[in-house]
């Protein structure tokens, strides 16, 4: 007779997403215990888990002795990766890539046709009620079709946006942290992505990027942040883009330097910004940021989708069950690589 595995779930889902985790495998017995505080959680359940499914609920090492594997219910977890917890030899850690990347990418290509077709100037002039007599040569688009896109980043956002840029005929650089891999070995939900990496036009590595941004027409930034990416994107790498190119970045605030872009973008070395994400959040009144008529700013919802807890439970069930199974759950945390 199979061990059962004893699993928790601190993420409050509906009755139809328990049910589909409680028989994603046999043998697993599920405890759904929504929480905000480790300690709201009884110690005898602590003491049994095996499998943990969490947001930012981490037990100290000793509160866990069973504990196998922790599933993440974000695909970014800078904010986890020094937790004394996950620092436990042979423990597992894996994170959701992938399951917000259909939202997060549609964010993405719709930042980048506002600042193409100029929608934030678009704005101002109406609440002016002006009717610009050069409006021809003031509005004329920057197209997708034809123009370059640099991702600053490969993974499952970066292939999304790739995919979704093929129909408007966009050359796509893409900028990976290992060129010589170009295939997805995350996860990967179907129809969606670049598994085979076959949408971006030239992959290059990371040593190459000021290259990239000299070519580049719209730049996305979709890196996790670790040690090596904090401020990927400083003054150096603004000055190496077009004045006439535009920003989006949905990944982490601390990988745009915040100071070196408000200077870019208020000198017109950059014709604009779209910013979900801030090194400090919420973005504090008196910053600049908020005063540029070119920037578009938007409060850490690019991934927000009333299907994220759905695609959430999908991945997990299917990670579930590949633990039950005794194969490795996708979307595996590499420590040493920050993600």
């Amino acid at each position: 007779m199979a061990k059962s595995i004893d699993v928790l779930v601190t993420i409050p889902f509906s009755e139809a997403q328990q049910l589909q985790i409680r028989e994603a495998a046999h043998g697993v017995r599920v405890k759904f215990a929504p929480a905000r505080r480790v300690e709201d959680i009884p110690a005898e359940v602590w003491n049994k888990v095996e499998v943990l499914y969490t947001d930012r609920l981490l037990p100290a090492p000793e509160q866990v002795p069973l504990l196998r594997w922790v599933q993440f219910h974000y695909a970014g977890i800078d904010f986890a990766l020094n937790a004394p917890l996950l620092q436990r030899p042979g423990l597992l850690a894996s994170n959701l890539s992938g399951s917000a990347s259909s939202q997060v990418a549609e964010y993405i290509l719709l930042m980048l046709l506002a600042f193409g077709h100029q929608l934030p100037a678009l704005i101002q002039n109406q609440a002016a009620r002006d009717w610009p007599a050069d409006r021809w040569e003031r509005y004329a688009p920057q197209e997708l079709r034809g123009s370059t896109v640099c991702l600053v980043g490969y993974g499952s956002i970066g292939r999304q946006v790739a995919r979704l840029l093929q129909p408007f005929g966009a050359r796509v650089l893409a900028v990976k942290r290992d060129a010589m891999h170009p295939e997805d070995t995350g996860y990967s939900p179907n129809g969606l992505g670049d598994p085979g990496g076959d949408y971006f036009t030239r992959l290059y590595p990371t040593q190459a990027l000021k290259s990239v941004l000299k070519e580049s027409d719209f730049i996305v930034v979709c890196v996790p942040l670790t040690a090596e990416t904090r401020h990927l994107i400083g003054a150096e790498e603004l000055a190496a883009c077009k004045p006439t190119a535009c920003l989006v970045n949905i990944s982490r605030g601390g990988i745009v330097d915040e100071t070196a872009l408000v200077t870019a973008l208020q000198a017109k070395k950059l014709a604009g910004a779209a910013l979900d994400v801030f090194a400090r959040e919420p973005l504090a009144p008196e910053d600049p940021l908020w005063q540029l008529p070119n920037v578009i700013i938007t409060p850490h919802i690019a991934g927000v989708s009333r299907e994220y807890n759905q695609r959430a439970v999908n991945l997990f069930a299917e990670n579930l069950g590949r633990y039950a199974e005794g194969q490795p759950p996708l979307n595996l945390v590499k420590l040493e690589n920050g993600y």
